[in-house]
């Protein structure tokens, strides 16, 4: 069986590519650093990111693909990354444990 959780990092990038899959765009390296540099005001280096993705990806939460080459990158084709269902079960699962702690958290205040 595989682990389900994963770090904050990592679940900022669930995020983003959860976000990101949908849009025109989708969801490739750049787009993702872009958009978690946005929301969050994090610098991350590209480095980090496709590392991370790389071992989400072995951990069976994300798939890519190779997208359709574009003239805008010289006939290069862009790796485009999707949630898996068990990346969106695990997401979840950490929203659903995070609430509770927060709730006992705020039961005690």
């Amino acid at each position: 069986m595989r682990r389900r959780h994963f770090g904050e990092f990592e679940q900022v990038l669930l995020y983003a590519v959860r976000h990101l899959q949908e849009t025109d765009e989708g969801a490739s390296g750049p787009t993702i650093r872009r958009t978690i540099e946005a929301r969050i005001a994090r610098t991350i280096s590209p480095g980090a990111i496709y590392t991370a993705l790389d071992r989400l990806e072995r951990r069976g939460f994300v798939r890519s693909e190779l997208g359709d080459p574009t003239p805008e990158r010289g006939g290069k084709r862009k790796r485009l990354y999707r949630l898996r269902a068990t990346g969106e079960a695990a997401l979840r699962e950490t929203e659903s444990t995070l609430e509770k702690m927060a709730r006992l958290a705020r039961s005690q205040g």
